[in-house]
C-alpha cells in the first residue's frame, strides 16, 4: 500500500491595499498565475462629489468589493492575494478581509500620498505587518524612498519598495519583499 499525504497545501492570505487608484488591480493581475477575480465596476455620476478622481484622469472602473489572485509556490504552499477597495465608502469590508492575512502590502502613488494615510494606519493599529510599494506610474520616479518615507511618518523598520504594478517581475518583488519582512520579523520574535 502506497504512502502518500492527502493533505491540502498550506494557504498564505496578503492584503493589497491602498488608496483609490493607486493600482492594487492592476498588482494582482501582474502577478496572478490564473485569470484574477475582479469586481470592477464602471465609475457613475452617482461617485461624483463622493470618490476624489483628483489626479485620476484616465480612470473609468473601480473595485467595489475586492480583487482576487493566486500564486502556487510549491505543492505544499499557495499565496492568495486579496485586494481591497479603495474607496472610503467601502473600508468598512477591510474588517473582514484582514481575517487570517499574515500581512500586507500597501501600494501608494506618490501623486497622491494623502490617500496612503488611511491604509498604512488601518494595518499599524491591528499590528498586522506591512510594507509599502510605491507604484511608480508609467516609470516616474519623481521622490526618493527617504521623501516617501518622510511623507508617510513610515517607521523605518517598515520595507519601501519602488515597483511598477504592472510588470510581473515588480509586483513579484514587491510580494518577495513582504515575504523577507514578515521573516525577519518572525526571526526577531523567536529570539
Amino acid at each position: 500500500m502506497a504512502d502518500h499525504k492527502d493533505t491540502a497545501p498550506l494557504a498564505v492570505k496578503i492584503l493589497v491595499a491602498g488608496g483609490f487608484g493607486v493600482g492594487k488591480t492592476t498588482l494582482v493581475g501582474s502577478v496572478s498565475e490564473v485569470a484574477p477575480l475582479h469586481t470592477e465596476e464602471y465609475l457613475t455620476r452617482a461617485s461624483v462629489g463622493v470618490d476624489d478622481l483628483d489626479g485620476l484622469n484616465s480612470k473609468f472602473t473601480t473595485t467595489v468589493a475586492l480583487d482576487f489572485g493566486r500564486i502556487t509556490i510549491s505543492g505544499d504552499l499557495v499565496v492568495y492575494l486579496f485586494g481591497t477597495p479603495g474607496q472610503e465608502r467601502f473600508w468598512f469590508m477591510w474588517n473582514d478581509l484582514v481575517n487570517g492575512a499574515m500581512g500586507a502590502v500597501v501600494l501608494v502613488d506618490t501623486r497622491r500620498l494623502d490617500a496612503s494615510f488611511a491604509s498604512i494606519d488601518f494595518f499599524e493599529s491591528r499590528g498586522i505587518p506591512f510594507i509599502v510599494g510605491v507604484n511608480c506610474f508609467h516609470g516616474v520616479r519623481d521622490r526618493t524612498t527617504e521623501e516617501i518615507r518622510r511623507a508617510l511618518a513610515l517607521d523605518s523598520q517598515v520595507p519601501l519598495v519602488l515597483c511598477d504594478a504592472r510588470d510581473r517581475t515588480d509586483s513579484r518583488d514587491v510580494l518577495l519583499a513582504l515575504v523577507e519582512h514578515l521573516m525577519a520579523r518572525q526571526s526577531a520574535t523567536s529570539l
